[in-house]
């Protein structure tokens, strides 16, 4: 180990005036030892408990335990003069939690196949914030999640002729997946793809999440396939079509691009208290979630929808939007016109997120008959661990003793 570069380092950061409180001492293999950290602590001026050694971990969960024990946490609250607490390893603790987190990204018991489908699958960074959501939920249910990426194009009927090879391949992914995910995006192209996954996911009984645009191609494929209203579509993608299902909100300037979208957190009402979307959030009478969207679904074809098993369980405080969407005869149907995955954190996975890998590992009515709840012996909502509503998937008792 080599202690120069901390030393240009540090010595460059002083000449911009800054002085380190703290050094971070990033290594490999191993721990930095006592003699490195002294010669740091020499050359760089700073006290030698103010050094802290930061190896390569099994996960980026474990750094923040590693930098705990070497009294990170403590040091901040002194430095900062916080009035806080020290963080104690209780049962009950943030701690306490975030290590049951780290351990079960390191131990899952096995895999979850997930198919998203979308367009813009060749840049994965645009669906990060749901890969995220999709992590933090199969962490919770400890499974490693292997997401299958499905080019909705590749999925359409004219495929078959012009790339016959991308077409079956993309078929047998969606085919060899647990669930389905159709996340939000803009513009027609491999819509019509995303429709027949959606189709495929309804006939098939396999778990469907459909996030903004996921939701509006589930109603178009409703419409089409069910309510048999042939050329359904939404006036994004066609707008001659004979039966508008998606139209777009009255009162933007329709047509125009700029600054048009319903953005920001908003509040949506359950219209029923039997459903699964209001059983994962813990029986509220509503939810705050994020929306990002232009269109909607036309109200006029509420009632064709509802009388055929397509329910609009989640509706805006008018009731003339509809947010969630859930359907009858279906072990776990479900979409969202917010956006969930903004909200999902490691400790605290996305609800629609959390019950559709649930439902994708046959676990979702062990949960639900629990009532919604993480633990059913404790009232520590925020931070209460899963695995006692996941049976046979409960950690041992040795990460609370």
């Amino acid at each position: 180990m080599k202690s120069k570069p901390t030393q240009m380092s540090v010595r460059e950061l002083r000449g911009c005036g800054f002085t380190p409180d703290v050094i971070l001492a990033r290594s490999r293999s191993r721990e930095i030892d006592e003699s490195m950290k002294q010669k740091i602590s020499t050359y760089c001026h700073v006290a030698q408990d103010q050094v802290l050694s930061v190896p390569d971990v099994s996960s980026v969960y474990r750094v923040p335990l590693l930098l705990h024990q070497q009294g990170f946490v403590d040091y901040v609250i002194r430095k900062l003069e916080l009035d806080v607490p020290s963080l104690k390893l209780c049962p009950k603790s943030f701690l306490c939690q975030w290590r049951q987190l780290a351990e079960r990204s390191d131990h899952p018991f096995e895999d979850v196949n997930i198919a998203v489908v979308g367009k813009y699958i060749k840049f994965e960074d645009t669906y990060m914030s749901v890969i995220k959501a999709l992590k933090h939920s199969a962490m919770a249910c400890r499974r490693t999640l292997k997401i299958k990426w499905v080019d909705a194009e590749m999925l359409e009927e004219s495929r078959r002729q012009t790339d016959p090879f991308n077409y079956h391949e993309a078929w047998q992914l969606l085919c060899s997946c647990q669930g389905v995910l159709v996340p939000g995006g803009f513009g027609s192209r491999g819509s019509e793809g995303k429709v027949l996954a959606a189709k495929w996911a309804r006939e098939n009984k396999k778990p469907y999440l459909g996030i903004c645009l996921g939701l509006q191609i589930a109603v178009i494929e409703f419409a089409r396939h069910v309510l048999k209203w042939e050329g359904a579509n939404s006036v994004e993608i066609d707008p001659e079509t004979p039966h508008p299902v998606i139209i777009e909100m009255p009162e933007h300037n329709q047509g125009q691009m700029g600054g048009t979208l319903r953005l920001g957190q908003r509040k949506t009402i359950f219209k029923t208290k039997n459903s699964i979307a209001r059983k994962l959030y813990g029986n509220p009478d509503y939810v705050e979630e994020r929306h990002r969207h232009r269109y909607e679904v036309n109200p006029a074809n509420v009632q064709f929808f509802e009388e055929n098993g397509f329910h609009f369980v989640g509706q805006d405080i008018d009731g003339e939007r509809m947010e969630i969407v859930e359907l009858d005869d279906h072990p776990f149907f479900l979409a969202v016109q917010f956006h969930p995955e903004f909200l999902s954190r490691p400790l605290k996975p996305s609800p629609p997120y959390l019950g559709f890998i649930l439902a994708s590992i046959g676990k979702l009515d062990g949960y639900i008959s629990r009532g919604g709840r993480l633990s059913p012996q404790s009232s520590f909502h925020e931070f209460e661990p899963i695995e006692d509503a996941l049976g046979d998937l409960s950690l041992s008792s040795e990460l609370v003793s």
